[in-house]
């Protein structure tokens, strides 16, 4: 540049105006802010738009206030109930008080990176196996809190942390796949027995009924017979029940009293007289 500058022929003067002028002017956009320091000393937060610096005394450095994403790579745990496993995470932040993040703290997203990733062994290493595959969200929400709390004075405001995957070995991931199909057989048979009570409860409750109403076991014999008649049966052999009978051999015996009872009378009337 400055080149070019003096194969236009500028005089020297001129050439230092335009040095100072490029050195003196800054523009900002919407999500930066410029940390300004006058002689070192924190002088203030500008932007965003036009910035000018007096060259040589004063300096900045930009801070971009947009929400950053941090890859928590993959970190060694052993938990509670001494499992090992892999787990990698995905932080989300943004910076919300830029002289805090400038002054407090060397490299803010170096160091919130290395907090997250200490806060995330500590976390998953207090909880069980089961709570980790089950209950993802909230060791997440955990973590989250954790570090937002830890970053609060670097001006950091961490908005989510989400547990990407949980790697479990070889073995483990058979062992988990065993526990499943024997809760899972489990659960089958309590189903069946279950039903099975219900349903012996069902025709306990239908042979009281039926029982309790001699026509209503009539009946249901009947129906019984229709529905093997409708059936191409060669051979029934059904037992007829005494029930289905009685009121027939009843009806027989009031008959053959009536017919006994003339040959009666004239013997008791003699035995009278």
């Amino acid at each position: 540049m400055f080149s070019q500058l003096v194969s236009y022929g500028l005089p020297p003067l001129a050439l230092v105006l335009v040095v100072c002028l490029v050195a003196a002017v800054r523009i900002l956009r919407q999500y930066e802010r410029a940390v300004v320091f006058t002689l070192g000393r924190f002088e203030g937060v500008r932007g965003p738009g036009l910035v000018l610096l007096i060259p040589f005394i004063q300096d900045m450095v930009r801070v971009d206030l947009r929400i950053q994403v941090i890859e928590i790579p993959t970190q060694d745990v052993i938990s509670r109930d001494n499992v090992s496993m892999k787990v990698d995470a995905v932080l989300y932040y943004n910076v919300v008080d830029p002289e805090r993040a400038v002054i407090n703290v060397q490299a803010y997203q170096p160091a919130t990176n290395m907090l997250a990733q200490t806060t995330l062994r500590a976390v998953l290493g207090q909880h069980d196996l089961d709570e980790m595959l089950s209950d993802r969200k909230k060791l997440s929400t955990d973590v989250q809190a954790i570090v937002d709390t830890q970053t609060e004075p670097w001006g950091i405001n961490v908005s989510n942390v989400e547990i990407r995957t949980v790697e479990l070995g070889e073995n483990m991931v058979r062992a988990i796949a065993k526990q499943a199909e024997a809760e899972r057989d489990r659960r089958a048979k309590v189903i069946h027995a279950e039903a099975e009570f219900q349903a012996s409860q069902t025709l306990v409750n239908a042979a009281r009924i039926l029982g309790s109403v001699p026509a209503a076991m009539q009946l249901r014999y009947l129906q019984t017979l229709a529905e093997i008649g409708a059936e191409q049966n060669s051979t029934i052999i059904f037992p007829m029940p005494i029930d289905l009978v009685k009121p027939f051999l009843d009806l027989m015996q009031a008959r053959d009293g009536s017919h006994a009872a003339p040959d009666a009378l004239p013997t008791g009337i003699s035995a009278l007289e």
